[in-house]
């Protein structure tokens, strides 16, 4: 009989320990280790390789993944041109943000394709009840209320279906483990039981997983090793727009984005987000500019806000919506060295509309750009965006990818892009319709901008 006793998981690493202590040795992360209940057995293994198992490289037959699309544009993006038979699929995201929205609006949209889907969180009537605001019929999508993995597996085995979606792998359990479902180890056997059944059977699978307060997939971090894509569904509640982020993809490239809209009738695939970043200004303001960014292989236009005013308080507040804040600093510490603006005296305020989060470099010079237009209270026109890195000597850098940004700003009716000088001098076409106006040093900018 298996021996019960309890052991310490690491729930950022799933190292496990046999006594609680402050730091997990193996990923150096404190207050990370979880007390479980376990079984262990007391069977030894005793399997051997053969020697025939073990194949030069050049003798394995290797065909490239088959993908099919899932009927979505969007999502068709992220996972790098459609879903890979055999792959797993894990997509988190805040509570109500539209995981599970996305994922049954995708499965009943598929006419032609079965899909088996599982949600150990809710009732099936709770499920109908969302394919009928959506308003999608379809014959080829299946509903199973249950938590056993074991159970899942037979039902899927039984049904054959194309594709295999859990709600939510947090609520699952197997046999093999004593402890409550949504244990580091729970999820954790979970995970490895449906990734093998995917690879077994080419059935591809999708998780839905919880996140934490701070923003990170709940449970051990081997659960993201597990899988093969990682997608994070993010936006602001108070907003319409959802982002769908890729962070990690074997099949494809990690850096991808798409955006849809939350409606009464589910999510609508935004195909041009540039014009929906862009606010609707009937007169140039001050402190506003636009960047023209690149996310993945997709160029964005995004409009960039900043306030500088007179601290009221012996110490000026620093804040960044959708930018980083130390980045936010550095560049403040280059405009107040090399341009002699008092920002220290100030209090600066960036956003980024639209609820994006960006860490392309070229939105250094947009950024810079938008602080001082605040800071002289001068207006920006609204047809001119910016493409560069700013350098520690106020130097302009160039970015990659800049014929995309020039063609996207040239297709949206901007009639001016500020690009770095040695950007301009590799450009391999410069018959564009938009006024290309290189520039070398941050005071170049302001003499242009600024008159």
């Amino acid at each position: 009989m298996a021996k019960v006793k309890s052991a310490y998981y690491c729930r950022n690493c799933g190292a496990k320990y046999a006594k609680w202590s402050g730091q997990c040795t193996s990923c150096g992360e404190w207050n990370t280790l979880d007390e479980e209940i376990i079984s262990k057995s007391t069977v030894k293994s005793n399997y051997k390789v053969s020697p025939s198992s073990v194949r030069k490289i050049k003798d394995v037959e290797f065909s490239p993944g088959k993908r099919f699309s899932l009927n979505n544009a969007e999502l068709d993006r992220v996972l790098g041109g459609g879903l890979v038979e055999g792959s797993v699929v894990l997509l988190g995201g805040e509570p109500g943000i539209g995981k599970s929205t996305l994922l049954l609006q995708m499965a009943i949209s598929l006419k032609n394709t079965t899909v088996l889907y599982v949600s150990g969180e809710e009732s099936e009537y709770q499920i109908r009840m969302r394919a009928e605001r959506i308003g999608i019929e379809n014959d080829n999508t299946y509903l199973l209320a249950e938590t056993e993995v074991e159970a899942i597996i037979s039902a899927s085995e039984n049904l054959k279906p194309n594709i295999l979606i859990l709600d939510s792998i947090q609520t699952m359990r197997t046999a093999k483990i004593e402890s409550s479902p949504g244990t580091i180890s729970q999820v954790r056997e979970c995970a490895s039981e449906l990734q093998q059944y995917s690879k077994q059977t080419g059935i591809p699978v999708f998780l839905i997983g919880h996140i934490t307060k701070d923003g990170s997939i709940a449970g051990p971090k081997i659960l993201e090793h597990i899988v093969d894509t990682v997608l994070q569904f993010e936006g602001d509640r108070h907003h319409g727009y959802r982002i769908l982020r890729t962070l990690k993809n074997r099949f494809g490239s990690a850096s991808e984005l798409g955006i849809f809209e939350m409606q009464d009738t589910g999510l609508r695939e935004v195909s041009n987000p540039s014009e929906i970043l862009l606010s609707d200004r009937e007169d140039d303001l001050p402190g506003t500019a636009v960047a023209a960014t690149i996310e993945g292989v997709r160029p964005l236009l995004l409009e960039i806000q900043a306030l500088v005013s007179p601290s009221p308080y012996g110490n000026p507040q620093r804040s960044a919506n959708g930018f980083d804040q130390r980045r936010m600093n550095m560049l403040l510490a280059v405009l107040e060295k090399r341009s002699g603006m008092k920002m220290g005296v100030n209090d600066v305020f960036l956003n980024v509309t639209g609820g994006i989060r960006v860490d392309d470099p070229a939105v250094d010079l947009t950024v810079a750009a938008a602080l001082a237009s605040s800071y002289h209270d001068i207006n920006i026109d609204s047809k001119i965006c910016l493409a560069a890195e700013v350098g520690l000597s106020g130097e302009i850098r160039p970015v990659n990818k800049i014929e995309q940004r020039i063609g996207e700003a040239d297709k949206l009716g901007f009639h001016t892009i500020l690009i770095s000088k040695n950007n301009y001098k590799n450009l391999a076409r410069k018959d564009f319709k938009i006024k290309i106006v290189s520039v070398s040093r941050l005071s170049d900018v302001w003499k242009y901008i600024f008159g």
